[in-house]
């Protein structure tokens, strides 16, 4: 039988017991409160007010108070004080955006700010959010301004501040040279930059003037940024920018580009430039840039991947030599699909499968890999090989099942699935998901978390302010921060780029970047457009994404405007009467002149979606004399042989576009 503790020792030990059972259930309380989810963007308004007045933890009534704020200040900003009072405590990257926000909302409402940015700026001078304290200060403090370009010089306050200098000429220029250096594409600086350029208020130095030109070039100026650098030269990274816009522009840009790249090309072989120079000569096609003048470049180049693809598919040169040495490399890739559709298109069955077969699709990114795959399935299918070929289709559907080819696969499958073009009534478009941005980095990952997303993206650019992406995953990190604040033209033209660069990416591992490929934008105006015109709204979004990448803004060289980028000509026709330029950047008149073409186009050629289609970027007339039996038996050949480029990657594009829209519900690996 166990002795008792003499009476002297209970009191201590109790207490010892006490304490350590209170530390065990906080402890373990505090597991529990962590465990909690995270309030997010769809948290329900009532449970986000429930957080923010009764949770315990200070951090989450904080988080809420951020996410029930109205989406501006201008938004009830009485409301915005009321939800930021007090929140700017600690020192935690949530403090400077909370003590931002309130100063804003008092200045929305009329009332001055001093303090509160000045607190702002003494408590943290070196984050983000201080940029704004700089820039409102400066209006009374000039000095303040100059401190703001100077700390934070690609911030959106200092690009605003940049394109405010003045009066005086001198700090109009100062201004627009910080803007061709750090926002050439800042609202405004394209106008500011030719004018300082065209007359500038002192000589501008050489280096100046080849700031100002790569700034233009940039914006793919190619004519005014030749003209503003004159005969000056400049560094090899500004000669690349300027040469790649004016290989873009009329036919004297683009041979002035070739001979600036030729240039470029001719000194030291090893400078990224210098090879990013040929890559971009060795994809101009003759007569612009002929074998000829690729053999003249210095031998290290000469033997570069990008020249022996180029002269292998010119020349007839050994392609297997060209495709076993750079298989990763993005001439190679193009080498091999150039010489496999030629030989499809002329019914060469075993070259076309001796070249499909040539890379692994597992090498290749997402949208290349899934083109070879099916055309593979289709050669397989032509040498009656049915098992494989149906193996390869499948192939398609696990690794990218809402593109183009994805489609296909499932036609050729038998599946026949519906593509929808018409409907009968309003359909309404989905509304957007909110989904992490999982970048790694714990407080970006927050500020996207509570809806912050313009302090999420001035908090990246803090991080990286003059460098430009290149990884794949770097890419599509900034496309994803670009469209949280409403650049979707650079944002989806990054995403872009990081689908065609990510080599080897599989489903799972691509995913994020897949679902912010096709976002929904202007549902509202698409919508009630389709309606009244009898289509499905997914038509006009499909159309709109590779028309504009969704910015009403946005002009082609040939002078189509808008979101579905319709000609004036062509809009007045539809309109029955002249319509201006800035109706056309109305999303909902473009919208309804979009529709009511498409409407016609679809009538015009009785449902056939590849004929309307190519139809809305050639015009019917050229697409009329493409027609042949292919279009009946082998679609998919049909689009290959459209003779304009531009044409037969643009099918392609919308109808993987519209397949993905109506598939989009569904996404998943």
């Amino acid at each position: 039988m166990p002795k008792p503790f003499p009476a002297g020792r209970r009191g201590p030990l109790t207490l010892a017991l006490t304490v350590a059972g209170s530390t065990a259930l906080l402890l373990l309380g505090r597991a529990l409160l962590l465990q909690r989810p995270l309030p997010t963007p769809d948290t329900s308004a009532l449970n986000l007010e429930r957080i923010r007045r009764w949770d315990p933890d200070p951090e989450r009534r904080r988080e809420a108070s951020l996410l029930l704020l109205p989406a501006t200040s201008t938004d009830d900003p009485s409301r915005q004080s009321q939800l930021l009072q007090g929140q700017g405590w600690g020192l935690g990257p949530l403090a400077p955006v909370a003590l931002k926000r309130a100063a804003l909302a008092r200045e929305a409402q009329g009332l001055a700010a001093t303090s509160e940015w000045k607190e702002l700026l003494h408590r943290f001078p070196q984050a983000p959010p201080s940029a704004d304290a700089l820039y409102a200060l400066g209006r009374e403090n000039p000095r303040q301004r100059q401190e703001l370009l100077r700390r934070f010089p690609a911030h959106p306050a200092a690009l605003a501040a940049a394109l405010e200098q003045g009066p005086k000429p001198a700090q109009r220029q100062q201004g627009a040279l910080h803007l061709a250096r750090w926002g050439p594409r800042w609202p405004g600086a394209s106008e500011r930059l030719r004018q300082i350029c065209a007359r500038p208020a002192a000589p501008l130095t050489t280096a100046q003037r080849g700031t100002l030109a790569a700034g233009l070039a940039g914006l793919g100026d190619g004519k005014n940024s030749l003209s503003c650098l004159g005969s000056g030269r400049v560094e090899p990274d500004q000669e690349l920018e300027i040469g790649r816009a004016l290989l873009r522009g009329d036919p004297a840009e683009t041979r002035a580009g070739v001979a600036r790249l030729l240039a470029l090309s001719q000194g030291d072989s090893q400078r990224p430039e210098a090879l990013e120079a040929v890559r971009l000569l060795a994809q101009t096609p003759a007569p612009t840039v002929t074998p000829a003048q690729l053999l003249q470049l210095p031998e290290p180049l000469r033997r570069s991947a990008p020249v022996q693809a180029r002269l292998a598919l010119d020349t007839g040169g050994d392609w297997r030599r060209v495709l076993k040495r750079w298989p990763g490399d993005p001439a190679s890739w193009n080498l091999q699909w150039d010489l496999a559709r030629s030989a499809l298109l002329k019914g060469q069955s075993g070259e076309a499968l001796a070249l499909l077969q040539a890379l692994p699709p597992d090498s290749l990114p997402p949208p290349l890999a899934v083109r070879q795959l099916f055309w593979l399935g289709m050669v397989q299918q032509q040498l009656g090989k049915q098992a494989s070929a149906a193996s390869s289709w499948q192939a398609v559907l696990r690794r990218l099942p809402w593109s183009y080819y994805a489609w296909r696969s499932r036609v050729q499958l038998g599946e026949r699935p519906d593509l929808l073009l018409t409907a009968s009534g309003a359909v309404a478009l989905p509304e957007e998901q909110w989904r992490p941005l999982e970048s790694g980095q714990p407080q970006l990952d927050q500020l996207w978390r509570l809806g912050l997303n313009l302090e999420a993206w001035e908090h990246w650019r803090q991080e990286r302010p003059a460098a430009t992406p290149s990884a794949p995953q770097e890419l599509t990190l900034e496309g994803r921060l670009r469209q949280g604040v409403g650049d979707d033209w650079t944002g989806l033209g990054q995403l872009d780029e990081a689908n065609l660069r990510w080599a080897g990416g599989d489903c799972p591992t691509t995913l994020p970047l897949q679902r912010a490929l096709l976002p929904v934008r202007h549902g509202e105006a698409f919508s009630a457009a389709a309606a009244r015109h009898g289509l499905d709204p997914t038509l006009l979004l499909a159309v709109a994404r590779q028309e504009s990448r969704f910015t009403p803004g946005v002009g082609s060289v040939a002078g189509a405007i808008g979101l579905l980028q319709l000609m004036p000509e062509t809009a007045a026709e539809l309109a029955g009467g002249a319509v201006s330029g800035d109706q056309l950047r109305e999303p909902a008149f473009n919208a309804e002149l979009g529709a009511m073409y498409l409407n016609q186009l679809l009538t015009l050629w009785k449902g056939d979606p590849f004929l309307a289609i190519a139809s809305y970027n050639a015009g019917p007339g050229a697409v009329a004399g493409w027609r042949d039996s292919r279009l009946q038996s082998n679609p998919e050949l049909w689009v290959e042989a459209i003779p304009y480029p531009e044409t037969r990657l643009y099918v392609k594009k919308v109808l993987g576009n519209l397949w993905g829209y109506q598939e989009k519900p569904r996404r998943a690996c």
